[in-house]
């Protein structure tokens, strides 16, 4: 009986089986490759894992509250777009900054209000914009890249190195999940989140905001793509119309890893940091491991799958 109740307890952790996962994927591939476990790679496992999970970490709070985006990935290329554009033609950095990242709460306010005053499916308005604004950063460029024409220190803050192989994106990636963790699961925003995609009809009976709820969480998920579009666009300094594109999908599966159901009302941003994590480990450790680049597909694939049959049967298993 007592071992009963352990078992429940862990699974009522949100997080278990995404941390289950990483600690069988690590030792997967640490065994395949001696040169996973180095520090270099561990780090560059940990900078990928901060640029695909500052964008999870918007996407987990709002498939918590019953919504999707997949205009994310296509807001990851705008904004470092916009800022390069903006700074080679010796407008300043600061605002280059903030008009790249005005558009990006632009986009998201405009994804909540037409999914709500429509009522037409988040999954068809976010992807209407995705569609959009890769049409948009074709026409700007003509399908070519736009390089960085001078060097900016504030750069350096988002995207440099820390030291040795540590980069500000991780710092940045660590800083927001810790800030997002206590949004959701210590204030009273984050159990509005919860109610409004548990069950909406009983969170507006309970005078709950849920209009307003959802559409700031559309506006945090487009508004940490675009932050995320400018962690990548730090490091290399270069952009071009197709950045970005499937990483949408890369978000939702992230956030599906750790635990978040795809019908709302339940989920957890460090699932969501687990999850990214998890993927840019599958992601190196096939690399390593010599195994063909398609099969990093194939893996997240089956993973995601596993793992939104797990969480549906854990959920169930914990309410009863």
């Amino acid at each position: 009986m007592k071992k009963k109740i352990d078992l429940l307890n862990l699974l009522r952790i949100k997080e278990f089986g995404a941390a289950v996962g990483i600690g069988v994927f690590f030792a997967i591939f640490s065994f395949l490759s001696n040169r996973f476990i180095s520090v270099d790679n561990l780090m560059n496992t940990l900078t990928m894992a901060a640029e695909l999970g500052i964008i999870a970490i918007g996407v987990s709070m709002l498939m918590i509250s019953g919504e999707f985006d997949l205009s994310v990935g296509a807001v990851f290329a705008v904004v470092p777009m916009v800022f390069a554009i903006m700074v080679n033609h010796k407008i300043d950095e600061y605002l280059a900054l903030v008009a790249g990242l005005t558009i990006a709460v632009g986009v998201g306010i405009v994804n909540g209000l037409v999914t709500l005053k429509t009522g037409i499916p988040s999954f068809i308005t976010t992807l209407g914009m995705m569609m959009f604004w890769r049409g948009i950063l074709l026409a700007v460029t003509g399908g070519f890249p736009i390089i960085l024409s001078r060097r900016i220190k504030m750069l350096d803050y988002l995207g440099g190195r820390v030291t040795g192989g540590l980069r500000y994106s991780a710092i940045w990636f660590i800083v927001l999940a810790l800030v997002f963790w206590f949004v959701l699961e210590r204030t009273r925003y984050g159990n509005w989140t919860f109610a409004t995609g548990g069950n909406l009809g009983a969170a507006r009976a309970l005078g709950i905001p849920t209009q307003r709820v959802k559409i700031m969480n559309f506006v945090i998920s487009s508004l940490l793509a675009g932050f995320a579009g400018l962690t990548t666009f730090a490091r290399f300094k270069i952009v071009d119309p197709t950045l970005g594109q499937e990483l949408e999908l890369e978000a939702i599966a992230s956030a599906v890893m750790g635990g978040t159901l795809l019908t709302g009302g339940y989920g957890s941003v460090f699932g969501a940091l687990i999850g990214a994590v998890m993927i840019s480990m599958v992601r190196n450790g096939l690399v390593l491991a010599g195994a063909p680049a398609y099969w990093y597909r194939a893996f997240i694939g089956v993973i995601l799958i596993v793992a939104a049959v797990i969480n549906a049967r854990i959920r169930k298993k914990v309410a009863g």
